[in-house]
């Protein structure tokens, strides 16, 4: 309950900012096909956002802006064939429903809302936390955490789950007895989605490069 009251109220303050700005098994965004390029302005332009975005939701920075350069280049305006949208390409019907579900918004984000970089960054970041407090809670190796996170906003959390177990528990368990380096190679040989180990591994030097 706390932390649908502290997504609530983020959303709310940034609903109203002057700048332009599930827990689910579908994919949160496209997984999309936008290469990290060292001239983007991700950092540089957005990082104010990120930060103060990671800091109400408790998420690594690092992270959401890595997931930013590989969705976007830090592209604001971008939609991608599957209707993924903004800055870390969030489609409305899976990731933004999931955001305003737990705050208790009916309905989904807009698109215009989804090109503000502002509300997309908050929103993005709201739903890595719900993956974190969700179908993740209980991975305990914090690397491990962020590599499955990555795989889960790309993919989706429940395909992620399954290739270790039908059993949330078990498959928690079974992530928990790996080092980072052995989820890793399971993702590689077992994840059904092909894009899954390279999604994971462009966002992960993307990571490592801010």
């Amino acid at each position: 309950m706390k932390s649908k009251l502290l997504l609530l109220t983020v959303l709310t303050l940034s609903a109203c900012s002057q700048h332009p700005t599930q827990t689910t098994e579908v994919p949160a965004t496209s997984s999309s096909k936008f290469l990290l390029d060292p001239q983007t302005i991700t950092n540089d332009h957005w990082s104010h956002y990120t930060e103060d975005a990671a800091s109400h939701y408790g998420v690594d920075p690092k992270l959401v802006s890595a997931i930013i350069s590989v969705e976007s280049g830090g592209n604001p305006k971008v939609v991608s064939h599957s209707n993924a949208i903004g800055l870390m390409q969030i489609k409305a019907s899976t990731a933004g429903r999931a955001v305003y579900q737990a705050t208790g918004r009916r309905g989904q984000p807009s698109g215009h809302e989804l090109k503000d970089p502002a509300q997309n960054i908050q929103i993005g970041t709201a739903y890595l936390k719900l993956l974190q407090e969700n179908e993740l809670s209980g991975i305990k190796n914090p690397v491990t955490l962020r590599y499955a996170t990555i795989v889960s906003y790309a993919n989706g959390a429940g395909a992620l789950m399954r290739i270790f177990s039908s059993s949330r528990e078990r498959a928690i368990a079974k992530i928990n007895h790996m080092t980072p380096e052995q989820f890793i190679s399971f993702v590689q040989r077992e994840h059904p989605a092909a894009q899954a180990p390279r999604y994971l591994r462009k966002v992960t030097e993307a990571y490592q490069d801010s």
